[in-house]
């Protein structure tokens, strides 16, 4: 497999484990809501406390946040963005070590470019 092709490949391969990720943390935390319901509400488990309200609330809020890592945000922040934002650094660099190399040429015109 060529090189261009194989990045594609290991880019698709972790973003499919990604969704699967997030999909597994879906079914868990959809499975353990109901399992924090039945000890709170059926087994009266400190059943003047709806503490699972709380514990459904901070698990939901990190699922979100999961979900818009792998989603949102890896969605327009991936390969293609990372290496368009390579190639403009590297060619910032080279603009200025350009610029550098012509300062010290006029500084120093006797001397040898390096």
């Amino acid at each position: 497999m060529e090189k261009p092709q194989h990045e594609l490949y290991e880019y698709a391969r972790k973003r499919i484990k990604q969704k699967k990720r997030v999909y597994f943390h879906f079914i868990l935390f959809f499975v353990s809501s109901i399992f924090f319901y039945i000890i709170n509400k059926l087994l009266e488990v400190d059943p003047q406390d709806d503490w699972y309200l709380w514990a459904i609330t901070a698990w939901a809020f990190v699922f979100v946040l999961h979900f818009i890592k792998v989603f949102v945000t890896e969605s327009f922040i991936n390969k293609t963005w990372e290496r368009e934002q390579i190639e403009k650094l590297v060619a910032r660099q080279e603009r200025r070590i350009g610029e550098l190399e012509k300062k010290f040429e006029k500084e120093n015109p006797t001397s040898t470019p390096i």
